[in-house]
C-alpha cells in the first residue's frame, strides 16, 4: 500500500521509532523510502544501523517531496512545526502522534489540511499496541489506507469519526501503559517482601499479566465474569480483592485516568 512513497518522520523518539520500526519491519516499507530527522548524531547513527532508513538533522530537508509525514514529537515540542509551514506538497498526508494536538491546530501549524490525528501506545515497538485515530475531511479514501497501514504496522487500529475519542484514548490505552507498569511493580515487589527472588517475582507477575489479558480476550466475556470465577467465598483471591475494595482502588484508577484526560485537554488548548 506505501511502496514507491516517500515517508518522512519528524520526531524519532519512543513513537517515532515505534513507527519506523512498524513500517520496515511489519509493512513492508523499503527503508530507502524512509528519511527520519532527529538533531543528535548518535540518535541518527543508530536509526539507520539499525533499520538502514536515511536520517537527517534537518527537519525541513527529511521533508522535502515527502508523500506522507509521520509526526512523533512530544507535546512540549511540537512548536518546531511552524518551521515547516506551508513546506509539505499538496497532497501529502500527515500523520501525528502528538497528544494534545487537534486537527485543527496541526493544520494551523503546518499550513496543511490533509491530517490525521492518532494515540498510540507504547506497545506498538514490538507490533502489539492501540491506535485510536480520526482524520480531518481533506484526508482522502486513499490517504485514509494509507494511515491505516502506518497505525496497524504497531498493532491494531481503529478509527474513529469524533475527535475527541483519540483525546480519551490518550487518557485510557495511550497512557495505559504505565499504569498496568505501576501494578506490575507493586505486584513484584510483594512477591519480594514475601520471600520471592526478584527474578522468580517477575516472571510469575509478567506471565499473569500477560495470561490475563490474553483470556479476556479470547473469552470474549466481562472481566467481572472472569473475577468472579476465580474468586471462592471465604477464599485467597476474595481476602486479597477485599483490600483492594476498601482501599479504593477503582476510584484511585478512575481519578488518575481523569486526570490524564484533562490534561490532554490542556496541552490541546495551549496549542489553539
Amino acid at each position: 500500500m506505501l511502496q514507491g512513497l516517500k515517508i518522512a518522520v519528524v520526531g524519532s523518539g519512543v513513537m517515532g521509532e515505534a513507527m519506523i520500526s512498524g513500517l520496515v519491519q511489519r509493512a513492508n516499507v523499503n527503508p530507502r523510502q524512509v528519511v527520519a530527522s532527529h538533531p543528535r548524531a548518535e540518535r541518527r547513527a543508530e536509526l539507520e544501523q539499525r533499520y538502514g532508513i536515511e536520517t537527517t538533522n534537518d527537519n525541513g530537508e527529511a521533508l522535502h517531496d515527502a508523500d506522507v509525514l509521520l509526526i512523533g514529537l512530544k507535546p512540549q515540542q511540537s512548536g518546531a512545526l511552524r518551521h515547516l509551514h506551508g513546506q509539505l506538497k499538496p497532497r501529502a498526508l500527515v500523520v501525528s502522534t502528538v497528544a494534545g494536538a487537534t486537527l485543527a491546530s496541526l493544520a494551523d501549524l503546518l499550513g496543511h489540511s490533509a491530517v490525521v490525528r492518532s494515540m498510540p501506545n507504547t506497545p506498538g515497538r514490538i507490533g502489539a499496541g492501540i491506535t485510536v485515530w480520526t482524520s480531518a475531511p481533506e484526508v482522502s479514501a486513499e490517504q485514509r489506507v494509507w494511515a491505516g497501514v502506518v497505525l496497524g504496522s504497531m498493532g491494531r487500529e481503529v478509527y474513529v469519526d469524533d475527535e475527541h475519542y483519540p483525546e480519551m484514548a490518550t487518557a485510557l490505552s495511550g497512557t495505559g501503559p504505565a499504569y498496568t507498569f505501576l501494578v506490575m511493580e507493586a505486584m513484584i515487589d510483594a512477591g519480594v517482601h514475601m520471600g520471592l527472588t526478584r527474578a522468580t517475582a517477575e516472571e510469575l507477575v509478567l506471565h499473569t499479566m500477560l495470561g490475563a489479558a490474553q483470556f479476556a480476550l479470547q473469552s470474549k466475556r466481562h472481566p467481572t465474569q472472569l473475577r468472579n470465577d476465580v474468586t471462592s467465598s471465604g477464599g485467597t483471591t476474595a481476602a486479597a480483592l477485599y483490600e483492594l475494595e476498601k482501599g479504593g482502588l477503582r476510584t484511585v484508577l478512575s481519578d488518575a485516568i481523569w486526570a490524564a484526560y484533562r490534561r490532554s485537554q490542556e496541552l490541546g488548548k495551549r496549542k489553539q
